[in-house]
């Protein structure tokens, strides 16, 4: 009797030449670093890049789109620092980069791109015949504008040595920077899960989120003019901030991504309802969302905006009345509740497994810069708050199988939680984190 044994291809046989020819172009795009950049990094950031080619090219094996992400955002950016040609004072007369490709004319682009994304996929939900054409725009406004967030990032960190060698840094140094950060990881993260489910419904949700950072964004630059290159403070001059934010903030994007899938699951959950006192999760959104400039105005932080934020605090409450008149149509859109289960689900399980990074890198970086690996300050106690709260929710539904409306109300209630540590901290508390304080 003979039998027949299939083996599956390994992993580098199912690689196709497109894949080899990335890999090649990424390890000529480490040389090239190298050979223009290695005066202004040190032994420890040269180990960061070294460690990161191989981490880009598993990433666009893994996920062809960041493939195209990537080229395209390294293309971009190389056109703008070509561009500048060494001299910061271009930015103000070279058409493409006055309009396009200076790091602020991106992320103002990747700003308004992220409510165009928003509204397209919020016209889906509603303009029936209409639905999946819309969608799929506010899918490509978000991707446009995640990789404009990436080549604006990319170009302040050129422009930041332009100014000075000393003045020099990744930007994720302060509120302005890591709300860039925050607006593009979380996009990056939910069109995965779009492509990975196939299903746009959600991007209504989560790019609300996203909306409500720029929001800040916009009025942060534009009142307190926080678009400004600063010299880093002393204690962030240090390689541990390279691996500390952006590890931080992948568990912040992912969990706000959680919260608004969680979110979604209690209005599919409850599109029927007739009650309007039963109707809770649309009454806390707008109560969240209008509780925003009321906070930021009893602080005197909004003294200077106050009119943005009376904005800011009407078209929260229309989005809140809109989805509560339109609920049934919107259960009809999302997916069904098993789905946003395990989007929920492995979101957290992302966002934790970075976080807990996070917070061991961070304790390694205040052991060097204070001389302690924890000293029980603010931050360090409201993201210790943050890592228990997901473990325990991690804990029940590995353990005892957590699902359902119980899991949903508590990856929500995670979003005020992790929101109070990311920025309130800033608002109402001080400590040895001050230097990011509004």
């Amino acid at each position: 009797m003979n039998t027949t044994v299939t083996l599956n291809p390994g992993f580098f046989s199912r690689r196709s030449l497109a894949d080899w020819g990335f890999a090649l172009l990424s390890l000529v795009g480490m040389v090239f670093a190298f050979a223009n950049y290695q005066q202004a990094m040190d032994v420890y950031e040269k180990a960061i890049l070294v460690c990161a080619w191989p981490a880009v090219v598993w990433l666009a094996w893994f996920w062809r789109p960041l493939r195209y992400m990537m080229l395209a955002v390294a293309a971009f950016s190389l056109l703008a620092v070509f561009s500048y040609q060494g001299d910061l004072a271009r930015a103000d007369t070279v058409f493409g980069l006055k309009y396009f490709l200076s790091s602020q004319s991106a992320i103002l682009w990747m700003s308004m791109l992220f409510f165009i994304s928003t509204v397209f996929y919020w016209g889906g939900m509603f303009i029936r015949g209409q639905s999946d054409a819309l969608e799929t725009l506010g899918s490509r406004m978000a991707w446009v504008a995640v990789v404009l967030a990436l080549v604006g990032t990319m170009v302040r960190w050129y422009e930041s040595y332009l100014i000075g060698a000393d003045i020099g840094h990744i930007p994720v140094s302060n509120l302005y920077e890591v709300f860039v950060l925050f607006c593009w990881i979380t996009a990056t993260f939910y069109l995965y899960y779009e492509d990975h489910y196939q299903t746009r419904a959600l991007g209504a949700f989560v790019m609300l989120v996203v909306s409500a950072a720029v929001g800040f964004l916009l009025w942060y630059t534009l009142v307190r003019e926080a678009h400004e290159i600063q010299p880093l403070v002393p204690a962030l001059k240090s390689w541990w901030m390279k691996l500390h934010v952006p590890a931080n903030f992948i568990g912040y994007g992912t969990f706000a991504l959680s919260a608004m899938v969680a979110f979604a699951y209690l209005i599919k959950q409850q599109a029927n309802e007739t009650r309007w006192f039963k109707l809770t999760p649309i009454w806390l959104l707008g109560a969240a969302l209008c509780f925003v400039p009321i906070a930021f105005r009893q602080r005197g932080i909004g003294e200077a905006g106050g009119s943005y934020w009376v904005v800011y605090a009407a078209i929260s409450a229309l989005i809140a009345a809109g989805i509560l008149l339109g609920r049934r149509r919107i259960a009809e859109r999302l997916p069904a509740p098993e789905i946003l289960d395990d989007v929920m689900y492995k979101a957290i399980a992302v966002g934790f497994a970075f976080f807990t990074i996070a917070t061991v890198l961070g304790a390694l970086w205040a052991a060097e810069a204070w001389g302690g690996y924890w000293s029980w300050d603010p931050k360090e106690t409201w993201a210790l708050i943050v890592w228990l709260n997901y473990a325990a929710w991690l804990h029940m539904r590995l353990m005892k199988g957590l699902r359902g409306a119980v899991a949903a109300w508590w990856a929500l209630a995670g979003l005020a939680v992790t929101t109070f540590a990311f920025l309130g901290v800033n608002m109402f508390l001080s400590g040895l984190h001050s230097y990011g304080t509004l």
